[in-house]
């Protein structure tokens, strides 16, 4: 994990931006922990911003849906967001693969950040400490990357 997180600014209160946060209801005490922490620090870095959720079963459905999403072009970024806990197979290895592989695509296809955000974790422990806790919440750093690279997206545009 890293220790570099993106740093909290403030934007101007004129300026309006629309984030959807696609997130799985799997091992739901840890991703709401992500998706409250998400609001939370858009609501402060960007207070007129528009912030809806969408929840689907688990982290293999997100793609689908984020694509859905992303060729709607309505919004400035996505942001995916669930917890894989690591088992005794290579299942959620796969899933990790599998879903990282296709939010690229979908970012690439229809130019549009995508913040991943759906951890894959060894234990319980870790997915507490990065959902729910202070120090190094993927939450926090998701919404601060989301606005970040929506604000290079719009410095660099070309229609």
């Amino acid at each position: 994990m890293s220790n570099i997180a993106p740093q909290r600014t403030r934007h101007p209160l004129t300026v309006r931006r629309s984030f959807t946060i696609v997130a799985s209801q799997y091992n739901p005490e840890y991703v709401q922990g992500l998706v409250a922490s998400v609001r939370r620090e858009l609501e402060i870095i960007s207070p007129r911003s528009t912030i809806s959720v969408i929840e689907v079963p688990g982290a293999f459905e997100i793609p689908v849906v984020l694509q859905e999403v992303a060729a709607r072009g309505e919004v400035d970024a996505i942001i995916a967001l669930g917890v894989i806990i690591k088992g005794e197979t290579a299942h959620a290895d796969l899933i990790g693969r599998a879903i990282t592989d296709s939010f690229q695509n979908i970012a690439l296809r229809f130019r549009i950040p995508v913040i991943h955000e759906v951890l894959l974790v060894e234990n319980e422990e870790q997915a507490r400490e990065r959902t729910l806790g202070e120090a190094h919440n993927r939450g926090v750093e998701a919404a601060r990357a989301a606005m970040q690279v929506v604000e290079v997206m719009n410095e660099i545009k070309v229609d």
